[in-house]
């Protein structure tokens, strides 16, 4: 649980009238420039978010803490993200609950690895495997600046999923690779009796051919493919329409049941 008071290192948001979003992280003795004028760091550590501040010429801005989606936005990446809203039907379609044991691959950027953190709590355990160490480095840095350190239940190997699953009995797998049908064999042996099996791809006949392999492997059943679209909308008064534009394909969600028939 976050304290109330803002703390020097973490990762805060200044918003504007017009709701610009201005980002930094809090350092003592360090000082924020805006427009001409500047907001000492120091007056920020200590104070609860959610309140105005002022700056040397009289600016006001509300500083705030980034909520997770607005974070995994900003944050440095290595490889892709998985987006707020796919990530939303991964933590519902794979059911991830607290305390399961849940294994991905691969790591990427962390965007998702903080989601099924926060989601497992932590009496949960998270096994994260990721063959490229620049990737697995820039994925912790990105956690340690959310949570404000590692978590003792992260547990990140360097595995190529691909070859193997050495981790048994596992509550749920979820994979953001581009060759998942090559884990399919692995995942049947390592994943518990009524496990649940999600991966994330960005092509159709990507999806194709997994959910040919999960058929064939005879280990997996209630397939379900899926893709999500979220569109904003303009509530001004008498004034109301959709937005313009609207996030529409990212990623197409491939979830299946480990049974034993």
């Amino acid at each position: 649980m976050k304290e109330k008071e803002l703390k020097e290192g973490e990762w805060i948001h200044l918003v504007d009238s017009k709701d610009r979003v201005y980002s930094l992280v809090l350092k003592k003795g360090a000082r924020f420039q805006f427009s001409g004028q500047f907001l000492n760091h120091d007056d920020l550590i200590g104070r609860e978010e959610g309140r105005k501040v002022v700056f040397s010429g009289g600016k006001e801005l509300i500083v705030l803490r980034p909520t997770y989606g607005e974070y995994v936005l900003q944050m440095p990446r290595g490889a892709q993200i998985i987006y707020p809203k796919d990530t939303g039907q991964i933590l519902l379609l794979a059911d991830i609950f607290t305390g399961a044991r849940v294994l991905e691959a691969g790591i990427g950027s962390g965007s998702l690895s903080l989601a099924l953190l926060r989601s497992l709590g932590p009496e949960g355990t998270l096994i994260s495997y990721e063959i490229r160490e620049d990737f697995a480095r820039r994925a912790i840095l990105n956690i340690e600046q959310f949570l404000g350190a590692r978590p003792d239940n992260l547990i990140l190997k360097s595995q190529d999923i691909y070859e193997a699953i050495p981790d048994l009995d596992l509550d749920r797998i979820v994979l953001d690779v581009p060759e998942p049908w090559r884990a399919v064999p692995h995942a049947k042996s390592a994943l518990r009796s009524g496990g649940i099996f999600l991966s994330y791809l960005p092509t159709i006949l990507q999806v194709s051919q997994l959910v040919e392999c999960l058929r064939r492997e005879k280990g997996f059943g209630f397939i379900h493919v899926s893709e999500s679209f979220v569109r904003d909308w303009n509530v001004n008064g008498l004034s109301v329409r959709p937005e313009h534009r609207m996030v529409a394909h990212t990623a197409f969600l491939t979830v299946a049941r480990r049974l034993v028939i």
